[in-house]
């Protein structure tokens, strides 16, 4: 009928095993042999959160992986701090998604995840400290006689970690955003969530710049020429813009050397644009590749 108004195209689906939606697929470089692999995007929504952009990476030819999430929505407008207090195995089962910008920490152990320091994933609280215990567990074989007080330090501080796995006590969760993207689940919804506690803050001047939010005073006052770039008339225009692979140098996230990042913008239909970056270090060989969007 001439009156009706078309439908909307849904970019971000609920989670559901009845309703499918077949992921974005985009060539990319893999940064472990150098071949062409395929990034597949999925655009979700968890329900009572938010949309959430959910990235698979694998190469056929070297058989390298990766995988990731990231929000779909902007920074929020605040941090958010969330503390919950785990006493059953269903606490330990509580899903939680974590972005980049999330610290994670369990005071009755003195446990810490700092920010920047992990990608974004959706996991639970046991997946979160299993994987801390894993971890901390691959190199002991070789510690044991290369350090032998650090292997007994490390395996005692491992002893505490189980213990909490196993509840032999109980302890807090705390996780902190200064996006504001991170979550856990409640598991009463659509009740209150008595073991919750969640709190948003003001985000400090360093908090701001970790998730790269300027003032115009800020910019037009700094020494560094990224941030306080002169205009040129050579300047990429945003066609030649999405042709290039830039580069320009990072230092590593895992031995904090100087390193290199080749960054791609590219479209994906019915979306956005999105940057598709990748590092490698050639220090220590540590490799990485992310979608921004």
């Amino acid at each position: 009928m001439g009156g009706e108004k078309p439908e909307r195209e849904v970019l971000f689906s609920d989670i559901s095993g009845d309703d499918y939606e077949k992921p974005q697929e985009i060539e990319s470089l893999c940064v472990n042999c150098g071949a062409n692999g395929i990034t597949r995007l999925l655009l979700t929504r968890i329900p009572h959160y938010k949309e959430l952009i959910l990235m698979s990476f694998h190469c056929d030819e070297c058989g390298f992986s990766n995988n990731e999430i990231q929000s779909g929505g902007a920074i929020q407008e605040k941090g958010l701090r969330i503390e919950v207090d785990i006493k059953t195995t269903r606490d330990l089962s509580r899903q939680v998604v974590k972005s980049d910008y999330a610290s994670i920490t369990i005071p009755e152990i003195d446990f810490t995840i700092p920010s920047m320091s992990q990608k974004g994933e959706i996991t639970t609280v046991e997946g979160i400290i299993s994987r801390a215990k894993a971890g901390l567990e691959q190199d002991q074989p070789v510690r044991k006689y290369m350090d032998p007080d650090g292997y007994e330090k490390i395996e005692e501080y491992v002893g505490k970690i189980q213990d909490i796995i196993d509840l032999k006590q109980t302890f807090t969760l705390i996780v902190e955003d200064a996006s504001g993207n991170s979550f856990i689940e409640n598991p009463y919804t659509p009740s209150a969530d008595p073991g919750r506690k969640e709190k948003h803050f003001v985000r400090d001047t360093k908090q701001n710049h970790m998730l790269g939010l300027y003032t115009q005073e800020e910019l037009a006052e700094s020494d560094d020429p990224v941030l306080n770039r002169v205009e040129e008339e050579d300047n990429l225009t945003e066609e030649k813009l999405k042709e290039e692979v830039l580069r320009f140098e990072t230092n590593c996230p895992s031995c904090n050397a100087p390193a290199e990042t080749n960054m791609k913008i590219t479209n994906i239909p019915f979306f956005k644009e999105v940057v598709i970056m990748a590092t490698v270090c050639d220090i220590c060989g540590h490799k990485t590749n992310e979608v921004k969007s």
